[in-house]
């Protein structure tokens, strides 16, 4: 199986951390975050990699370089102006029939070669992989209808089914992208939906975090430091 890594993006709401590398250099404990999802990847016999470099591209090719020093046979698509999460897919050369997508920046648990057999055993032409998130609204939540009251509920949780940024895809997809566009992958699902292909959900009751604001980035380094053999299997 081959993976499309998303590592292209500045970072912003990660600053300071991201003032002088980019954000898939950002180290959770004494490994950057990267780092970490290549080595599941490896764990998972998917060694195939690509990453799809835009901001800062050379420190992440100087560090990674050709994938030998994690056993892995890495190589690089570099955008010349930012092409969304979708766009960088179709600069990519000699894709497998199936393909892994995601982005550069999670901490997960996520079990890829259960996300794959599923792909694979529905025949669908995207599977996103979903985490069920609670979100607690700290203030009074009032339903109503036009002016008339219904319900008044204090501080609600209420529960959702996001996605984790994980991707598997067929090569089918290609005909929703142009090459050199952009396009990010929300409009490229809901593209695809509407000439009835096939879209899946992969749900895994996995730990995931997507360390893109600082208190998530904290979060996200105390849970490694606490549970490193969860994150990064013998």
């Amino acid at each position: 199986m081959q993976a499309i890594i998303l590592a292209g993006g500045k970072g912003t709401r990660l600053k300071p951390f991201t003032n002088n590398f980019p954000k898939p250099l950002v180290p959770i404990d004494d490994l950057p975050i990267l780092e970490i999802v290549l080595r599941q990847l490896k764990h998972h016999n998917i060694t195939k990699i690509t990453l799809a470099v835009n901001h800062l591209a050379s420190l992440i090719q100087a560090f990674f370089g050709n994938g030998e020093r994690l056993g892995l046979d890495i190589t690089y698509s570099l955008e010349n102006t930012p092409l969304g999460t979708a766009g960088p897919i179709a600069l990519v050369e000699d894709l497998d029939d199936d393909f892994l997508v995601m982005n550069g920046d999670l901490l997960s648990t996520i079990n890829y070669s259960e996300l794959i057999k599923f792909h694979k055993s529905s025949k669908s032409d995207i599977t996103i992989s979903t985490h069920k998130r609670e979100e607690k609204i700290d203030l009074g939540v009032v339903e109503s209808s036009n002016d008339t009251f219904i319900n008044y509920i204090e501080k609600p949780t209420y529960s959702f089914d996001v996605s984790m940024g994980i991707y598997v895809m067929n090569k089918r997809i290609l005909q929703f992208i142009e090459k050199n566009k952009k396009l990010d992958i929300p409009d490229l699902i809901l593209n695809a939906q509407k000439e009835n292909k096939s879209i899946k959900c992969f749900n895994d009751e996995c730990y995931w975090l997507d360390i893109g604001r600082p208190d998530d980035y904290e979060i996200a380094s105390n849970s490694f430091k606490e549970n490193r053999n969860l994150f990064l299997p013998k």
